[in-house]
């Protein structure tokens, strides 16, 4: 689809006039290739000067509040309460699995820094979680992870941009952050707490997502042909998510909560039932027997029992 005119022109750029042939033929496929190439390499350049924008670095700087207030909490605390095992176990797989690009691109310090902490940082705090193990409150932490994994899983390999390694990892990374959040927020509809650590924590990363996703936007505007298409769905999500949490937070209301409670519900009588045929025992039996409440209620039937014979 190129004019005459711009044929010769990238004919002569090439050195070729234009009644030689074939090799004009090669030469002006070389030249076209060679203005593509330019024409991409330029558009890169570009969305990388709009990648470096304000609300991204506000994001990112809010997001490494939210973790460092996390770990304070805990640390000052001694103590894990009020906060989801399960998301962290997430964000421990987003990040592990986004910046596997550490090891085989060269990066400025800047991504270097936040990569590298990102990483260290979900380590640390599952490491606080096993030091703290008998503060964590299991009973509100009820989100089934297979169910956000498995799926995150199968929409990564079907929507990949490319079949490699690296980019089926990343896009799995991006699809499971946009959930990655949903056993906190469950956590938070299920204890009704509105302790200062975990509502800044969740509060700082909502923000992050949805300074992230002004920077998308920015981005878009900037230049009109930009698309990235999986981080949008997994933000989009998130900041639905993130927007009913603070309405329930802050008014007592929620649109999401009675839906997401009744899914999430369903989904452990489900893999209750499934795990008591499979292997005899369920992980919900498992968990009231590790908190104690089994040996509560034989007590009290003891004493039942004990009355009535009185």
């Amino acid at each position: 689809g190129m004019g005459g005119a711009a044929a010769d022109e990238l004919a002569g750029a090439a050195g070729a006039e234009p009644g030689d042939d074939p090799g004009y033929a090669d030469a002006l496929d070389a030249a076209a290739a060679d203005a593509a190439s330019d024409e991409s390499a330029e558009n890169i350049a570009k969305l990388t000067s709009y990648s470096w924008n304000i609300f991204r670095y506000i994001g990112d700087w809010l997001h490494l509040f939210g973790i460092v207030a996390l770990i304070a909490t805990i640390v000052k605390n001694k103590s894990c309460q009020g906060i989801s095992r399960s998301t962290q176990i997430l964000y421990f797989c987003v990040f592990t699995t986004r910046y596997l690009d550490l090891v085989d691109h060269s990066q400025t310090a800047y991504l270097v820094f936040f990569k590298l902490t990102y990483i260290l940082t979900s380590m640390i705090v599952l490491g606080l979680f096993y030091r703290f193990g008998a503060t964590y409150e299991r009973r509100h932490d009820t989100c089934n992870l297979a169910v956000i994994i498995v799926p995150c899983i199968t929409a990564s390999v079907l929507l990949t941009s490319e079949y490699s390694m690296l980019e089926v990892l990343w896009t799995f990374s991006e699809f499971v952050e946009g959930f990655a959040m949903v056993p906190q927020y469950i956590f938070c509809y299920r204890e009704h707490g509105n302790k200062v650590g975990p509502s800044l924590y969740v509060i700082a990363l909502g923000g992050y997502r949805v300074f992230y996703a002004l920077n998308w936007i920015y981005k878009k505007i900037q230049m009109p042909h930009y698309s990235d298409m999986q981080s949008w769905i997994g933000g989009i999500i998130e900041i639905a998510f993130f927007v009913d949490f603070l309405n329930f937070r802050f008014t007592g209301n929620s649109m999401l909560r009675s839906m997401v409670l009744t899914v999430d519900t369903k989904i452990n009588e489900i893999s209750d039932k499934v795990e008591m045929k499979v292997l005899g025992s369920s992980s919900t039996l498992r968990a009231e027997a590790a908190s104690g409440e089994i040996r509560r209620r034989r007590k009290a039937e003891d004493a039942d029992a004990a009355m009535d014979h009185v």
